[in-house]
């Protein structure tokens, strides 16, 4: 089994910790991104089925 011969020095885990941070941090903002324009109707990539209330079909908000 592979072992380290030196401790990994706390600047360099720090980094690396902030990388895996910021990755999170991207996929929230888009996530968040995309969230909103479904919401608002200003999807253009997704197909969002609409909703049916008495047999009539709502409107998209402009």
């Amino acid at each position: 089994m592979a072992v380290p011969k030196k401790r990994t020095s706390i600047s360099k885990k720090r980094i690396r910790k902030n990388v895996w941070k910021r990755k999170g941090y991207w996929a929230a903002l888009k996530a968040f991104s995309l969230s909103k324009s479904l919401s608002t109707g200003n999807s253009k990539s997704f197909f969002c089925p609409t909703k049916k209330i008495n047999n009539q079909r709502l409107k998209k908000p402009k």
